[in-house]
């Protein structure tokens, strides 16, 4: 039975490194978002549990750093708001981990919704090449 779960394991670690690396560069974005969602919800849990979220919070910072150092800043006029909000983001999980405050990430959490939500909806829509990003994010984030 352990062999089964390990070739389980195996076969879905394949299909996300496939995913990633066929991934559009929106698709990309979408689903370093949704990474990031997946950490902030284990996070708050964790926290709320007072059990460990430092690991889920680091992940999280890494994926923001990630969004931050891919976002074009001169490639629509919106840029310099969203590298704000990314900037706060990351000082915010920062101030997070230190405290152990699971209402600092359900902030963030709240925050980053709307934005995954957007970039969701992107894809979705015909291309837009206003919404490419300057360069593709790390698939190293997603993991």
């Amino acid at each position: 039975m352990k062999m089964s779960a390990a070739l389980n394991d195996i076969g879905v670690a394949a299909y996300m490194s496939n995913s990633r690396s066929t991934a559009s560069p929106a698709r990309l974005v979408v689903m370093v978002y949704d990474r990031l969602m997946l950490d902030l919800d284990r996070a708050e849990q964790s926290l709320r549990c007072s059990t460990e979220a430092h690991e889920h919070l680091l992940h999280a910072q890494e994926i923001i750093m990630e969004l931050l150092t891919s976002l074009d800043q001169k490639a629509w006029e919106g840029a310099p708001q969203l590298s704000g909000i990314y900037t706060f983001l990351h000082s915010e999980l920062v101030e997070a981990n230190i405290r152990r405050n699971p209402d600092l990430v359900a902030s963030c959490r709240a925050l980053v919704e709307p934005l995954r939500d957007a970039w969701a909806q992107a894809v979705l829509a015909p291309a837009q090449p206003s919404l490419k990003p300057s360069r593709n994010p790390s698939p190293a984030a997603i993991a």
